[in-house]
């Protein structure tokens, strides 16, 4: 992606179902957990650039005794530092010491039977440790602790903010994390509660009690009450500190979430490969979480997948496929490249099939795959185009001529290259913007200067302005007569609110191209009554909310909008003719199938909530309020 956008965090869970001494027997060392949730974070890494953070819990310690160990880093190399803190308490320890198991639970920390990881990709707010998962709420009752991690964004965090307070809170702070935590933590309280006065009136100690509540207590039913209310897309993952834990995902199945159970663990990621890899299995075992139900995995080792929350239409989200996720899950890939396939005939029409002076590249490095599918495509169309061509010949073929035909194929090379990121130190802007336009360096000597035409794929195109400064920069430095970008992703004109950070909708090139289309028509009008619109919405109950700012797309035809938009990333003073070719949301829809969660495409908001975000989103463009649109 050459606009870069931050995203979704990555989750990993572990519980070991054996004693470890088992795992000790077997693989060598009692910390067979802490290397897979390393390996698992590791194969994840692409969803958390700010920090990472690992809890563990140890199961059946005495009282008096650490069974609850965290440790979290936000630095440069975030992973890294994480586990060398771990690894530090046991680097030093001989043979023998690494063998007694028993008492490396005891006196040594990260040595629990469940693990919880997590890798932070912030959407808003300052990058400090604090906002590094996995939370802890912490009590001296051990029923009453909680671990939690997420993959989230709610659209309400103040309403059940307010929802808190009147539950007589003080949450310390109003971001969706401890909205949450406090939440779930509020009904815990309340579900150990009530078995803990069941049980006193039973006359049992307060000791066996504690013991009852942790065999008895309702994981289902709590997170059933704590999420009633939850709006947005999640997956989240808890670990109460007596050893139940639990899989949290939404309704619509909005963020990915994935799992593998056998006899010796149960693991969960947000990425179906990083299972696979880590623990050498096959597609087919890993199983998909279901939207609104939860994993729960009690104390006693009993694995159930439930339902909390009933499911609505499915909608998960479809960046996941064309950008987001790592793409070495078949279907991710295969999906890709259909992505790019789909293409392959109208960029042969926006070239008039001229393949011999095109130069067909990408941008590096997630547009790759899609671009393999492209190529596939180019030659597919191409060798019809072959075959009539032949056809055409009748008795008059030569071998002059056959072998001109057999030419006929897309003149395929690696044009584009990503430079490392530099700091320029520099005040000027104009001398900035000069040096931030060598983000990408090209391949010279390929391209013939004034007749070649180059295409470019780009996974997606969100802003536009890296494209401007940067990519279409270097690339007319090569001197061809057309430069066309073509993204594999459709035209971005709304904002999301369940991940991403899109949620500003004049920061969106589709949408500048919109309204300079209107202005240029003389309907600025119709952003007028569509402000009234969407003011209106927001007085409105959920249920009833729509999205108006469908209607203004609705005037302009899908193309005329590519087209400002290739006016609008076109730099001044360069000679090549800039063209911009997007896919369409029929084409996603057909590649994706499964993952149809296109609202920031299409305008189709799988909650109220996201409703709320892209009303409140265009009163801000029109009030000039440079804010997030949700809180």
């Amino acid at each position: 992606m050459s606009d870069v956008i931050k995203h979704e965090c990555g989750l990993a869970f572990i519980r070991l179902l054996k004693p470890l001494q088992y795992y000790y027997d077997k693989y060598g060392t009692m910390l067979y957990g802490i290397q897979k949730m390393q390996l698992l974070l590791q194969k994840q890494r692409n969803r958390g650039q700010d920090g990472a953070g690992i809890a563990t819990i140890n199961l059946d310690m005495p009282p008096g005794t650490r069974y609850i160990s965290r440790k979290r880093s936000n630095g440069t190399t975030y992973l890294e530092e994480v586990f060398q803190e771990v690894y530090k308490y046991y680097n030093d320890l001989t043979p023998e010491e690494l063998a007694d198991v028993d008492n490396l639970k005891i006196t040594k920390p990260y040595s629990g039977e469940v693990l919880l990881g997590h890798l932070r990709y912030g959407t808003h707010g300052i990058n400090s440790i604090e906002s590094v998962h996995p939370f802890l709420r912490l009590n001296n009752w051990i029923t009453r602790n909680i671990v939690l991690a997420g993959n989230f964004n709610l659209t309400n965090v103040s309403e059940l903010f307010d929802e808190l307070l009147s539950f007589g809170q003080h949450p310390k702070e109003r971001s969706d994390t401890v909205t949450v935590m406090e939440k779930i933590g509020h009904f815990l309280d309340d579900e150990v509660q009530k078995l803990f006065n069941w049980f006193k009136a039973e006359g049992h100690s307060n000791e066996r009690i504690t013991e009852l509540i942790t065999e008895n207590l309702d994981v289902r039913r709590m997170l059933q009450r704590a999420s009633r209310k939850f709006d947005g897309g999640y997956v989240m993952a808890g670990i109460l500190g007596h050893g139940d834990a639990f899989i949290l995902r939404d309704p619509n199945g909005i963020r990915p979430a994935f799992y593998y159970h056998d006899d010796e663990v149960v693991v969960m990621a947000s990425e179906r490969p990083a299972i696979q890899t880590c623990f050498n299995t096959s597609i087919r075992a890993v199983k998909e979480l279901q939207p609104g139900h939860a994993l729960i995995v009690k104390k006693n080792g009993n694995v159930s997948e439930e339902l909390i929350n009933h499911p609505d239409e499915r909608k998960a989200c479809s960046f996941e496929r064309i950008y987001f996720s790592r793409g070495n899950d078949r279907d991710i890939y295969l999906e890709r490249k259909k992505l790019g396939r789909l293409l392959a005939k109208e960029v042969l029409e926006a070239i008039e099939y001229d393949v011999e002076n095109t130069v067909f590249s990408f941008i590096p490095n997630t547009a790759e795959t899609a671009f393999y599918g492209l190529v596939e495509g180019l030659n597919d169309t191409l060798d019809e185009v072959k075959k009539q061509r032949v056809l055409a010949l009748g008795d008059k073929v030569t071998p002059e001529e056959i072998e001109s035909i057999f030419r006929l194929k897309p003149r395929v090379e690696k044009l584009a290259v990503k430079d490392a990121k530099m700091r320029t130190f520099i005040a000027s802007d104009n001398t900035r913007g000069n040096m931030v336009s060598h983000v990408y360096d090209v391949t010279y000597g390929i391209v013939k200067n004034e007749v070649d035409t180059l295409v470019l794929l780009d996974d997606s195109i969100v802003r536009g302005t890296t494209l401007r400064d940067s990519v279409i920069q270097i690339l007319s430095t090569l001197k061809p007569k057309k430069i066309i970008i073509v993204s594999s992703a459709p035209q971005i004109r709304y904002p999301d609110c369940y991940g991403i950070d899109m949620s500003k909708m004049n920061k969106f090139v589709a949408f500048k191209a919109l309204v300079s289309l209107l202005k240029e028509q003389g309907k600025e009008n119709l952003l007028e009554e569509t402000y009234y619109k969407c003011k209106e919405q927001l007085e409105k109950e959920d249920g009833e909310l729509t999205n108006p700012v469908i209607d203004l797309y609705a005037h302009f035809d899908y193309k005329d909008v590519s087209r400002r938009i290739s006016e609008i990333v076109t730099p001044d003073n360069i000679r090549p003719e800039i063209d911009v070719i997007y896919q369409t949301v029929e084409g996603l829809r057909e590649a994706c199938p499964n993952n149809n969660g296109d609202w920031y495409f299409s305008g189709e908001y799988p909650t109220q909530g996201g409703m709320r975000v892209v009303n409140k989103a265009f009163v801000n463009f029109m009030e000039n309020i440079d804010a997030r649109a949700y809180t």
